[in-house]
């Protein structure tokens, strides 16, 4: 099987009557990508950022975008307040999501022993995932608004393709953790946000921070928990897509 990497450079290329069934493309640029009288049935299209930054997808001629948002609203009560600007609005936000992860904790904890550690489809297990919001929350809260100098614990799980960008990838454990200890560090974290929102104010929300991936890009505090919260929801959509498919065999 043909594989491409970061060295290919497919911009502008151009595929005409080409067989890409079964292709899978990660973490690619697909921008502006145009496609005429194509077989697209069963595809399968994750990107989220689409969501995030006012971005068209067309299909037929009909920006989907909208229709994609409103459905994963209607699917996750709550989700449409992760954009909350006031500290209300974030501790009710907050809240819901919290509510909404112990339910899907409880949904894992009923399945079989070891469900937690199935990968499907070569993505991470719901193990996984929780760690890797520890590191979220470790990134955008400890490094971000706190502006610690090493808040991460070493069982987050970061991304490979941020292991040199701005930390030592050397903090991380190469140990996989027990579930038992991924669940009582994601708890600790998940009460760090939540005592953090207890005080905010309106002032702080508006304070300027460092982006922790971009230390040249300002953001705000405010910014900062609307990516926590983001990122909160995000994987809780993939860690039930993935639950939904080990469910049904």
């Amino acid at each position: 099987m043909a594989a491409f990497t970061q060295s290919d450079d497919l911009r502008g290329a151009q595929f005409t009557d080409v067989n890409l069934r079964g292709a899978r493309f990660l973490r690619s640029d697909l921008s502006g990508a145009v496609m005429r009288a194509v077989d697209a049935a069963g595809a399968d299209i994750d990107a989220p950022w689409l969501l995030e930054t006012g971005s068209t997808l067309y299909v037929n001629g009909v920006d989907v975008v909208p229709f994609v948002e409103a459905e994963l609203n209607r699917r996750f009560p709550g989700r449409v307040e992760r954009r909350a600007g006031d500290p209300d609005g974030l501790r009710a936000a907050w809240a819901v999501l919290e509510r909404t992860w112990q339910t899907t904790l409880e949904r894992a904890e009923a399945l079989p022993p070891g469900t937690v550690d199935i990968s499907v489809d070569g993505e991470w297990s719901f193990a996984q995932t929780l760690r890797h919001l520890i590191m979220a929350t470790d990134t955008w809260l400890g490094r971000g608004i706190l502006e610690l100098e090493q808040p991460y614990h070493p069982i987050g799980q970061p991304n490979a393709e941020y292991e040199t960008d701005g930390y030592d990838p050397a903090v991380f454990s190469d140990v996989a953790p027990s579930y038992a200890e991924v669940l009582e560090v994601r708890a600790e974290r998940a009460a760090r946000v939540r005592d953090y929102l207890a005080t905010v104010t309106a002032e702080d929300l508006s304070a300027a921070r460092r982006n922790p991936w971009a230390p040249e890009l300002p953001v705000t505090v405010r910014s900062c928990l609307h990516t926590i919260l983001n990122e909160e929801w995000e994987h809780l959509r993939y860690a039930v897509r993935d639950l939904d498919a080990i469910e049904a065999g």
